[in-house]
Protein backbone atom coordinates (compact mmCIF):
# COMPACT_ATOMS: atom_id res chain seq x y z
CA UNK A 1 0.00 0.00 0.00
CA UNK A 2 2.83 2.41 0.84
CA UNK A 3 4.49 1.76 -2.53
CA UNK A 4 1.21 2.58 -4.27
CA UNK A 5 0.93 5.88 -2.40
CA UNK A 6 4.47 6.90 -3.30
CA UNK A 7 3.54 6.79 -6.98
CA UNK A 8 0.37 8.87 -6.54
CA UNK A 9 0.34 12.38 -7.98
CA UNK A 10 -1.15 15.18 -5.89
CA UNK A 11 -2.96 17.57 -8.25
CA UNK A 12 -2.84 20.95 -6.57
CA UNK A 13 -4.86 22.47 -9.43
CA UNK A 14 -7.99 20.62 -8.29
CA UNK A 15 -9.85 20.30 -4.98
CA UNK A 16 -12.64 17.95 -3.92
CA UNK A 17 -15.73 18.99 -1.96
CA UNK A 18 -17.94 16.49 -0.11
CA UNK A 19 -21.05 17.57 1.82
CA UNK A 20 -22.10 15.06 4.48
CA UNK A 21 -24.67 14.42 7.17
CA UNK A 22 -22.19 12.23 9.02
CA UNK A 23 -23.14 8.84 7.60
CA UNK A 24 -20.61 6.08 8.15
CA UNK A 25 -20.44 5.45 4.39
CA UNK A 26 -18.42 8.69 4.19
CA UNK A 27 -15.45 6.73 5.52
CA UNK A 28 -15.56 4.44 2.48
CA UNK A 29 -15.99 7.45 0.19
CA UNK A 30 -12.83 9.00 1.62
CA UNK A 31 -11.01 5.69 1.33
CA UNK A 32 -11.90 5.45 -2.36
CA UNK A 33 -10.40 8.91 -2.90
CA UNK A 34 -7.29 7.94 -0.92
CA UNK A 35 -6.82 4.88 -3.16
CA UNK A 36 -7.17 6.86 -6.38
CA UNK A 37 -4.47 7.06 -9.04
CA UNK A 38 -4.25 10.78 -8.37
CA UNK A 39 -5.10 12.84 -5.29
CA UNK A 40 -6.58 16.34 -4.97
CA UNK A 41 -4.45 19.12 -3.59
CA UNK A 42 -7.20 19.85 -1.09
CA UNK A 43 -10.24 18.01 0.20
CA UNK A 44 -13.06 19.88 1.94
CA UNK A 45 -15.67 18.02 3.99
CA UNK A 46 -18.67 20.05 5.13
CA UNK A 47 -20.34 18.20 8.01
CA UNK A 48 -23.91 19.01 8.99
CA UNK A 49 -23.92 16.43 11.80
CA UNK A 50 -20.89 17.34 13.95
CA UNK A 51 -19.62 13.76 13.71
CA UNK A 52 -16.32 13.81 15.64
CA UNK A 53 -15.06 10.68 13.91
CA UNK A 54 -14.71 12.45 10.55
CA UNK A 55 -11.48 14.17 11.56
CA UNK A 56 -9.96 10.73 12.18
CA UNK A 57 -11.23 9.47 8.80
CA UNK A 58 -9.35 12.30 7.09
CA UNK A 59 -6.04 11.04 8.49
CA UNK A 60 -5.00 8.81 5.54
CA UNK A 61 -5.51 11.65 3.07
CA UNK A 62 -3.44 14.01 5.22
CA UNK A 63 -0.69 11.36 5.37
CA UNK A 64 -0.75 11.21 1.55
CA UNK A 65 -0.01 14.92 1.23
CA UNK A 66 -3.55 16.19 0.75
CA UNK A 67 -4.55 19.38 2.56
CA UNK A 68 -7.80 18.58 4.36
CA UNK A 69 -10.39 21.05 5.62
CA UNK A 70 -13.22 20.09 7.95
CA UNK A 71 -16.12 22.54 8.08
CA UNK A 72 -18.74 22.06 10.79
CA UNK A 73 -22.07 23.50 9.68
CA UNK A 74 -25.36 23.98 11.47
CA UNK A 75 -27.18 24.42 8.18
CA UNK A 76 -29.12 21.63 6.48
CA UNK A 77 -29.44 20.59 2.85
CA UNK A 78 -26.97 19.59 0.17
CA UNK A 79 -26.95 23.03 -1.47
CA UNK A 80 -25.67 24.77 1.65
CA UNK A 81 -23.19 21.94 2.25
CA UNK A 82 -21.75 22.24 -1.25
CA UNK A 83 -21.71 26.03 -1.11
CA UNK A 84 -19.85 26.19 2.19
CA UNK A 85 -17.30 23.82 0.68
CA UNK A 86 -16.93 25.81 -2.54
CA UNK A 87 -16.27 28.92 -0.50
CA UNK A 88 -13.12 27.20 0.81
CA UNK A 89 -11.75 26.37 -2.64
CA UNK A 90 -8.84 28.38 -4.05
CA UNK A 91 -7.67 25.98 -6.79
CA UNK A 92 -8.46 26.40 -10.49
CA UNK A 93 -10.82 23.41 -10.53
CA UNK A 94 -13.07 21.61 -8.08
CA UNK A 95 -14.75 18.21 -8.18
CA UNK A 96 -17.84 17.39 -6.12
CA UNK A 97 -19.15 14.04 -4.95
CA UNK A 98 -21.61 12.83 -2.31
CA UNK A 99 -20.81 11.08 0.95
CA UNK A 100 -22.58 7.92 -0.27
CA UNK A 101 -20.58 7.68 -3.51
CA UNK A 102 -17.41 5.65 -4.01
CA UNK A 103 -15.21 7.04 -6.76
CA UNK A 104 -13.38 4.93 -9.34
CA UNK A 105 -9.59 4.75 -9.00
CA UNK A 106 -9.12 6.98 -12.04
CA UNK A 107 -12.03 9.32 -11.21
CA UNK A 108 -10.02 12.39 -10.26
CA UNK A 109 -7.42 11.75 -12.94
CA UNK A 110 -10.00 11.63 -15.73
CA UNK A 111 -12.01 14.51 -14.27
CA UNK A 112 -8.89 16.68 -14.24
CA UNK A 113 -7.97 15.78 -17.84
CA UNK A 114 -11.44 16.74 -19.10
CA UNK A 115 -11.49 20.00 -17.14
CA UNK A 116 -8.05 20.97 -18.44
CA UNK A 117 -9.21 20.31 -22.00
CA UNK A 118 -12.44 22.33 -21.60
CA UNK A 119 -12.10 24.66 -18.59
CA UNK A 120 -15.26 26.61 -19.48
CA UNK A 121 -17.40 23.45 -19.51
CA UNK A 122 -19.09 21.72 -16.57
CA UNK A 123 -18.06 18.07 -16.37
CA UNK A 124 -20.25 15.17 -15.27
CA UNK A 125 -20.09 11.41 -15.74
CA UNK A 126 -21.48 7.96 -15.08
CA UNK A 127 -23.18 7.01 -11.83
CA UNK A 128 -23.27 3.25 -11.39
CA UNK A 129 -25.12 1.37 -8.65
CA UNK A 130 -23.07 0.09 -5.73
CA UNK A 131 -23.89 -1.93 -2.65
CA UNK A 132 -26.61 -4.51 -2.13
CA UNK A 133 -29.65 -2.22 -2.16
CA UNK A 134 -31.15 -0.38 -5.08
CA UNK A 135 -30.36 3.28 -5.61
CA UNK A 136 -32.96 5.83 -6.75
CA UNK A 137 -31.12 6.97 -9.87
CA UNK A 138 -28.20 5.80 -12.00
CA UNK A 139 -26.61 7.18 -15.16
CA UNK A 140 -25.06 4.41 -17.22
CA UNK A 141 -24.84 5.65 -20.82
CA UNK A 142 -21.46 4.98 -22.47
CA UNK A 143 -21.98 7.63 -25.17
CA UNK A 144 -20.19 10.96 -24.57
CA UNK A 145 -22.28 14.07 -25.09
CA UNK A 146 -22.04 17.85 -24.81
CA UNK A 147 -25.19 19.81 -23.96
CA UNK A 148 -25.29 23.47 -24.88
CA UNK A 149 -28.89 24.45 -24.15
CA UNK A 150 -31.68 23.36 -21.80
CA UNK A 151 -33.81 20.40 -22.88
CA UNK A 152 -37.45 19.53 -22.34
CA UNK A 153 -36.09 16.40 -20.68
CA UNK A 154 -33.74 16.64 -17.71
CA UNK A 155 -30.46 18.49 -18.13
CA UNK A 156 -27.64 15.96 -17.80
CA UNK A 157 -25.83 16.74 -14.56
CA UNK A 158 -25.19 14.33 -11.69
CA UNK A 159 -24.48 16.33 -8.55
CA UNK A 160 -22.54 13.46 -7.01
CA UNK A 161 -20.19 13.33 -10.00
CA UNK A 162 -19.35 16.76 -11.32
CA UNK A 163 -16.39 19.08 -11.84
CA UNK A 164 -16.13 22.76 -12.64
CA UNK A 165 -13.64 25.61 -12.83
CA UNK A 166 -13.76 28.55 -10.47
CA UNK A 167 -14.27 30.86 -13.45
CA UNK A 168 -17.48 29.00 -14.32
CA UNK A 169 -18.62 29.20 -10.69
CA UNK A 170 -18.08 32.95 -10.77
CA UNK A 171 -20.20 33.10 -13.93
CA UNK A 172 -23.07 30.85 -12.81
CA UNK A 173 -23.06 31.40 -9.05
CA UNK A 174 -23.53 28.97 -6.18
CA UNK A 175 -26.32 26.46 -5.71
CA UNK A 176 -29.74 27.80 -4.72
CA UNK A 177 -30.30 27.12 -1.01
CA UNK A 178 -34.06 27.64 -1.07
CA UNK A 179 -35.56 24.71 0.93
CA UNK A 180 -38.19 24.21 -1.77
CA UNK A 181 -35.37 22.93 -4.02
CA UNK A 182 -33.92 20.61 -1.38
CA UNK A 183 -33.58 17.56 -3.68
CA UNK A 184 -33.33 19.29 -7.06
CA UNK A 185 -30.65 21.90 -6.46
CA UNK A 186 -28.36 20.19 -8.98
CA UNK A 187 -31.01 20.30 -11.70
CA UNK A 188 -31.75 23.97 -11.06
CA UNK A 189 -28.04 24.82 -11.17
CA UNK A 190 -27.58 22.90 -14.43
CA UNK A 191 -30.52 24.74 -15.98
CA UNK A 192 -29.15 28.09 -14.83
CA UNK A 193 -25.70 27.26 -16.24
CA UNK A 194 -27.06 26.26 -19.64
CA UNK A 195 -29.16 29.41 -19.81
CA UNK A 196 -25.97 31.37 -19.11
CA UNK A 197 -24.30 29.70 -22.10
CA UNK A 198 -22.11 27.28 -20.12
CA UNK A 199 -22.02 23.79 -21.73
CA UNK A 200 -22.29 20.55 -19.75
CA UNK A 201 -20.17 17.64 -20.94
CA UNK A 202 -21.12 14.07 -20.09
CA UNK A 203 -17.94 11.94 -20.02
CA UNK A 204 -18.74 8.25 -19.42
CA UNK A 205 -15.15 7.48 -18.38
CA UNK A 206 -15.58 9.62 -15.23
CA UNK A 207 -17.25 7.13 -12.88
CA UNK A 208 -18.62 7.01 -9.35
CA UNK A 209 -20.60 4.25 -7.64
CA UNK A 210 -23.69 5.38 -5.77
CA UNK A 211 -23.88 3.14 -2.73
CA UNK A 212 -27.37 1.85 -2.01
CA UNK A 213 -28.24 2.18 1.68
CA UNK A 214 -31.94 3.07 1.72
CA UNK A 215 -34.60 0.49 2.56
CA UNK A 216 -37.91 0.38 0.70
CA UNK A 217 -39.62 3.03 2.80
CA UNK A 218 -36.61 5.35 2.65
CA UNK A 219 -36.53 4.96 -1.12
CA UNK A 220 -40.22 5.84 -1.40
CA UNK A 221 -39.59 8.91 0.76
CA UNK A 222 -36.71 9.92 -1.52
CA UNK A 223 -38.94 9.62 -4.58
CA UNK A 224 -41.55 11.84 -2.89
CA UNK A 225 -38.97 14.43 -1.86
CA UNK A 226 -37.46 14.52 -5.32
CA UNK A 227 -40.83 14.92 -7.04
CA UNK A 228 -41.90 17.71 -4.72
CA UNK A 229 -38.61 19.61 -4.96
CA UNK A 230 -38.50 19.20 -8.75
CA UNK A 231 -41.96 20.74 -8.81
CA UNK A 232 -40.64 23.52 -6.57
CA UNK A 233 -37.92 24.23 -9.12
CA UNK A 234 -40.51 24.37 -11.91
CA UNK A 235 -42.88 26.55 -9.92
CA UNK A 236 -40.18 29.00 -8.94
CA UNK A 237 -39.25 29.60 -12.58
CA UNK A 238 -42.84 29.64 -13.82
CA UNK A 239 -43.47 32.38 -11.27
CA UNK A 240 -40.80 34.41 -13.09
CA UNK A 241 -42.52 33.91 -16.43
CA UNK A 242 -40.31 31.08 -17.72
CA UNK A 243 -42.75 29.16 -19.89
CA UNK A 244 -40.06 26.82 -21.21
CA UNK A 245 -40.00 25.35 -17.72
CA UNK A 246 -43.80 25.21 -17.84
CA UNK A 247 -43.51 23.07 -20.98
CA UNK A 248 -40.88 20.91 -19.31
CA UNK A 249 -43.15 20.36 -16.31
CA UNK A 250 -45.96 19.19 -18.61
CA UNK A 251 -43.62 16.85 -20.51
CA UNK A 252 -42.28 15.51 -17.20
CA UNK A 253 -45.77 14.76 -15.88
CA UNK A 254 -46.94 13.08 -19.09
CA UNK A 255 -43.76 11.02 -19.32
CA UNK A 256 -44.25 9.75 -15.77
CA UNK A 257 -47.90 8.99 -16.47
CA UNK A 258 -46.84 6.86 -19.43
CA UNK A 259 -44.16 5.13 -17.36
CA UNK A 260 -46.63 4.44 -14.56
CA UNK A 261 -49.07 2.77 -16.96
CA UNK A 262 -46.29 0.69 -18.54
CA UNK A 263 -44.84 -0.28 -15.15
CA UNK A 264 -48.28 -1.28 -13.87
CA UNK A 265 -48.76 -3.57 -16.86
CA UNK A 266 -45.31 -5.16 -16.51
CA UNK A 267 -45.17 -5.25 -12.70
CA UNK A 268 -42.04 -3.09 -12.37
CA UNK A 269 -42.39 -2.07 -8.72
CA UNK A 270 -39.53 0.43 -8.69
CA UNK A 271 -40.93 2.36 -11.66
CA UNK A 272 -44.42 2.20 -10.19
CA UNK A 273 -43.16 3.82 -6.98
CA UNK A 274 -41.09 6.45 -8.78
CA UNK A 275 -43.81 7.42 -11.22
CA UNK A 276 -46.59 7.44 -8.63
CA UNK A 277 -44.51 9.73 -6.40
CA UNK A 278 -44.16 12.14 -9.32
CA UNK A 279 -47.85 12.01 -10.23
CA UNK A 280 -48.77 12.61 -6.60
CA UNK A 281 -46.22 15.26 -5.57
CA UNK A 282 -45.03 17.14 -8.66
CA UNK A 283 -48.07 19.45 -8.83
CA UNK A 284 -48.07 20.28 -5.08
CA UNK A 285 -44.37 21.07 -5.50
CA UNK A 286 -45.11 23.43 -8.40
CA UNK A 287 -47.73 25.16 -6.26
CA UNK A 288 -45.22 25.56 -3.43
CA UNK A 289 -42.65 26.96 -5.86
CA UNK A 290 -45.14 29.49 -7.16
CA UNK A 291 -45.63 30.75 -3.61
CA UNK A 292 -42.02 30.72 -2.42
CA UNK A 293 -40.88 33.95 -0.82
CA UNK A 294 -37.20 33.10 -0.31
CA UNK A 295 -35.03 36.15 0.26
CA UNK A 296 -32.32 34.82 -2.04
CA UNK A 297 -33.22 33.68 -5.53
CA UNK A 298 -31.02 31.66 -7.89
CA UNK A 299 -27.57 33.11 -8.40
CA UNK A 300 -28.08 35.93 -5.89
CA UNK A 301 -26.06 34.34 -3.08
CA UNK A 302 -22.47 35.36 -2.58
CA UNK A 303 -20.32 33.92 -5.33
CA UNK A 304 -16.93 32.27 -4.99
Amino acid sequence: MNEERISQIVRHEISVVIPTIGRSILRRCLQSITEGNELPGRLVVVDQSSNREIAEWLGPLMSSGVETTYVASRQTGKASGVNRGLEQVKSQFVAITDDDCLVAKDWLQRMFVHLKQRPETIMTGRVEAGGDRQVPFVVTSVAPEIYRRPRLKFDALSGGNMGVSRSVLERVGLLDEDPILRCSEDGEWAYRALRAGVPIEYAPDVVVYHYGWRDSEQSREQYRNYARSCGGFYGKYIRRGDWFIGARALVHYLRELRRFIKASLTGNRKHIQMSWACLRWLIPGIYAGLKTNSAKSSGERERT
